[in-house]
């Protein structure tokens, strides 16, 4: 579950995701000059970015939240004051109805959020290092600040926040590795992602692996070249959706016999399919779909941590008009109800960003951030 214009995904198009919406780097190889050794320009204060911004990352992060809105309707309908924060977002049911509308949503877009967090974070850590002398302690402000909406979210709304959850690891994982040379990173990626399905664990255990995996991905300079090459994301995407076919199958038939090995296959099956998403959906952002992908999914995705919040309310709003009890629910209620959160939430996105440089909730964000208040409107 986030520009500074990237959370967040710059003008200040920098702005989370939920992410953090930070500015896109320039194109081409990451300087090999340490963030902290660049010449800063007006410390603490944010200014125009002069790099191009990565539109595809609006595009996925609001196609992610469009995702994990159905599968967090009836955890927030529930209520979850009683539930522990961390727990996960679906677990094997009864009666087997976890196997339609959650074999599609339920781990399949929470893994997009926290690689788009930790390539958020990371384009932020560049940017930063152009303008400020200690961009550390700016991105530090940054994690203290999204823990503490967090922790609002959580002990006022709704127990199973991730945004808690990411501000955590954030500071105890994220901001550490900007002090470790990327080829660390990109092995304790791989190490912390592939650990969590072994040991049978799902969810919140993958967090810090997608946080550093995404670090890596920016650092290598790949997520600034993923709008260049339609080979690259169609032969992963092939990869990952071959591999999901059988851990889908496996995660299916282990959940239905009770078996031990649920929680591995689903949080297998759930990085195979994310990665699965991401990759036919920048295969469709090079196809004359392009305008309405972005029509769609890019408000949505630049609001990202303002519709994220906003969407418990008016959950917790319609769970008093549906009435019943949300393990009732069908799955045509379950869309019903995300539909009903995500049109409003859509349209408010489009027309404030018609007068506004970003959400609301991002621009409070971006100002405990900067610590300096940074323009909301749009020059005439």
């Amino acid at each position: 579950m986030s520009r500074e214009e990237p959370p967040p995904a710059q003008q200040t198009r920098h702005r989370p995701s939920t992410p953090d919406h930070p500015p896109g780097p320039l194109p081409g190889p990451p300087s090999r000059t340490s963030p902290a050794q660049r010449p800063a320009t007006a410390p603490g204060k944010p200014h125009p970015a002069t790099r191009p911004h990565i539109a595809a990352l609006d595009v996925i992060r609001g196609f992610a939240l469009c995702g994990i809105l159905p599968a967090n309707v009836k955890p927030i309908a529930h209520m979850a004051g009683t539930g522990a924060a961390a727990q996960p977002v679906v677990t094997a049911s009864q009666d087997g109805a976890w196997l339609d509308l959650g074999l599609f949503v339920d781990q399949r877009f929470f893994p997009i959020f926290s690689l788009l967090f930790g390539i958020g974070f990371s384009l932020l850590l560049d940017s930063a290092g152009d303008r400020v002398p200690r961009p550390r302690l700016l991105l530090l402000r940054r994690l203290l600040a999204l823990l503490a909406i967090g922790l609002a979210h959580m002990l006022l709304l709704w127990r199973g926040d991730i945004l808690t959850v990411y501000a955590v690891v954030g500071l105890l994982v994220l901001l550490p590795s900007t002090w470790l040379p990327r080829r660390a990173v990109a092995g304790l990626a791989a190490v912390l992602i592939v650990l969590p399905p072994v040991l049978g664990s799902n969810g919140v255990p993958l967090v810090p692996g997608l946080f550093l995996l995404g670090s890596a991905l920016t650092r290598y300079a790949v997520v600034q070249r993923i709008e260049r090459s339609a080979r690259v994301p169609a032969v992963l995407g092939l990869v990952f959706a071959t591999g999901a076919v059988p851990a889908v199958w496996l995660q299916i038939e282990s959940g239905a016999a009770g078996a031990d090995g649920f929680s591995s296959w689903f949080a297998l099956a759930g990085l195979l399919m994310a990665g699965a998403y991401v990759c036919a959906l920048l295969l469709l952002l090079r196809t004359p779909l392009r305008p309405v992908l972005q029509g769609i999914f890019t408000p949505l995705g630049r609001m990202a941590l303002t519709n994220y919040l906003s969407a418990t309310v008016l959950v917790l709003i319609a769970t008093r008009l549906v009435g019943g009890s949300p393990d009732g629910w069908s799955s045509a209620t379950v869309l019903l109800i995300s539909g009903a959160v995500l049109v409003p939430q859509w349209l408010v996105s489009t027309l404030w960003l018609r007068r506004y440089r970003q959400g609301p909730l991002e621009w409070l964000w971006r100002w405990a951030t900067w610590l300096s208040r940074p323009p909301l409107r749009r020059s005439p």
